[in-house]
């Protein structure tokens, strides 16, 4: 199976159930989205607060942490062009950043498990880099659809 992601550990040690979880993810992302015959990946940084407010100052002009930033590299219409065409080339989708410390805070918050926040957060991020928003209702219902269609194909819910 080729490989759909990088993961990336930057202020956090390596950890196996991270990956697990992240990897059976994002191969349904790319399943789902029929992006599985192209040779698109994505990369996803684990990070702490501290670098991800760096990351989000540098490249948004917004000085506070946040829980997942998206640096998609197509827009939603390329994306559309490149699996109809069953893009060959290798090439990267986009880049997700997430911070380790605000998913398990999130996770308690919302009455659910660590790996449900994460994967949350691994399909947020995915569907940014798809194109995809949630600023405007009509959008937000879209996106909100397709992350749970995800979700719930995995069995991952907030019971979970």
């Amino acid at each position: 199976m080729k490989e759909n992601c990088e993961i990336i550990y930057n202020g956090i040690d390596a950890n196996e159930n991270y990956e697990e979880t992240i990897k059976k993810v994002v191969n349904e992302c790319f399943q789902i989205e029929k992006l599985e015959k192209t040779n698109l990946y994505m990369s996803i940084t684990l990070t702490i607060p501290e670098e991800i407010r760096k990351i989000n100052m540098k490249y948004r002009n917004i000085d506070r942490a946040t829980d997942v930033l998206s640096f998609p590299m197509f827009e939603q219409d390329e994306i559309k062009q490149l699996i109809e065409e069953n893009y060959e080339a290798d090439d990267v989708l986009g880049d997700i950043v997430i911070s380790i410390p605000k998913v398990q805070e999130q996770a308690i918050d919302y009455g659910h498990s660590f790996e449900r926040e994460l994967a949350y957060m691994c399909v947020h991020g995915f569907f940014h880099l798809m194109g995809y928003d949630h600023m405007v209702e009509s959008d937000k219902v879209v996106m909100r659809g397709k992350e749970d269609e995800i979700l719930n194909r995995l069995h991952i819910t907030r019971e979970g």
